[in-house]
């Protein structure tokens, strides 16, 4: 380009056709410029609409389900039923991307529970799976982290307050009790005296279970039901109740066990007292300790709910949220009834629970 102080010095041009290329020329160079500075304008725009595009998707941004935070609080952090339940939440959190972690209560207890759930809370979490311990007691600590904004989802047990959660997962747990009932009337001839021993009251799985059992096993009027009895979810006091109820009752023929360790307990304590076979037992649950007893003919009948799909769904949910997509409000999952006789079936195996992934 000329210098412009040497054009300046120069003398002005008379020639009418130089002046109008001359004028021609400067209009051009001014629009060239404009339309330069309007490419770069569009280029920066597009440029930041790509980036946004891109981050609507990205890993830890809004609107997607990659690189959020997400938390597991399971009932009992040992219990295959959970294990087998973290597994698979695990898996599927990993394929969406998701920072996902898992921790659970050592007993079930709302004391051993709630330092859990605080500790989660202060880490301030995306999406949240619980496990309460108790249908009441945890609903503050659950409405504030929700509160604060983390999205949560209740798997396998619930509350009774319908405000918390973005989705309840679990089982059909009344039905449960209704098909153990039928399972084990069956077993007994229809006669004799059965007995329920389960966790505690309060918890909304058990509960569910033992009201199906207790009405269903009414349509029995030969088979007397005794008082239920609750063993904290320790096996050795499961297996000691079993052994106590058998002294006062000969006549015993049935006992429903309400979950995994008490039907754990249960099958020790009659195995001890020599009553294993004689005394029938429809129990929750297929973790490898009772599948172990099926296979020995200690229980006859295992109800088996499916822990994995579980939580699969509730990453699923918590997922179909984040992507502002819609969340089913309630889902329950398959159970089937194991017996020694079909439990080498794969569609039936399939339902076992795991020690470990």
């Amino acid at each position: 380009m000329p210098d412009p102080r040497s054009e300046s010095r120069r003398e002005p041009r008379t020639d009418p056709r130089t002046t109008q290329e001359d004028t021609l020329m400067s209009s051009f160079r001014v629009s060239r410029k404009i339309l330069v500075a309007a490419g770069t304008v569009l280029a920066l725009t597009g440029a930041a609409a790509c980036s946004s595009s891109s981050d609507s998707g990205g890993s830890g941004s809004k609107g997607g389900a990659s690189g959020k935070k997400v938390r597991l609080i399971t009932g009992v952090k040992s219990d295959p039923f959970y294990i087998t339940m973290t597994c698979a939440a695990q898996t599927e959190a990993k394929a969406k991307g998701m920072d996902f972690s898992a921790d659970g209560s050592a007993q079930w207890d709302v004391s051993v529970q709630r330092p859990l759930l605080d500790s989660v809370a202060a880490s301030r979490p995306d999406g949240l799976l619980i496990s309460p311990v108790d249908t009441s007691a945890l609903t503050p600590s659950l409405k504030q982290i929700q509160s604060a904004g983390t999205k949560v989802a209740l798997v396998d047990t619930t509350v009774s307050d319908s405000s918390i959660g973005i989705t309840r997962i679990s089982s059909d747990n009344e039905k449960g009790g209704r098909v153990a009932a039928d399972a084990l009337a069956k077993l007994m001839n229809e006669k004799g005296s059965a007995i329920v021993i389960s966790v505690k009251p309060g918890v909304s799985t058990t509960d569910a279970r033992i009201k199906g059992f207790t009405e269903e096993m009414g349509k029995y009027p030969n088979i007397k039901l005794l008082p239920t009895l609750y063993d904290n979810d320790l096996p050795a006091t499961a297996a000691s109740q079993i052994q106590s109820t058998l002294a006062a009752h000969p006549d015993l023929g049935g006992v429903f066990a309400g979950n995994t360790n008490t039907g754990t307990g249960i099958a020790t304590g009659l195995k001890q007292a020599g009553k294993q076979g004689a005394v029938k037992v429809a129990a929750f649950d297929a973790e490898p300790d009772e599948v172990a007893s099926l296979k020995a003919g200690t229980l006859q009948v295992l109800v088996a709910q499916d822990p994995a799909a579980i939580g699969k769904e509730a990453v699923d949910q918590l997922a179909a949220a984040f992507e502002g997509k819609n969340v089913q409000k309630s889902i329950g999952t398959n159970m089937v009834a194991i017996t020694k006789a079909n439990m080498g079936q794969p569609e039936i195996s399939k339902y076992f629970y795991k020690a470990g992934c």
